[in-house]
């Protein structure tokens, strides 16, 4: 086995950790999202909100990408 697949699978063993933290804290990460989604709002006087909203949505978007197959999400 070359250096370079024992770091394949490395990375792919850090990209399903990474996948599964996100899976068990989709919740935590959704509001956190709409938080700074709020933030930005409240310091701009909602004169982006609209921009602000498409992002937020595309950021649960990605959150809930895979929910088809038990939720994990692609990272």
């Amino acid at each position: 086995m070359s250096i370079f697949d024992e770091l394949k699978g490395k990375a792919e063993g850090l990209k399903d950790k990474a996948a599964g933290l996100i899976h068990e804290n989709s919740g935590k990460i959704g509001e956190a999202i709409d938080n700074a989604g709020d933030f930005i709002d409240e310091k701009t006087g909602g004169k982006f909100a609209e921009h602000v909203d498409k992002v937020q949505d595309g950021a649960k978007g990605l959150l809930n990408k895979d929910e088809g197959d038990g939720g994990t999400p692609t990272v």
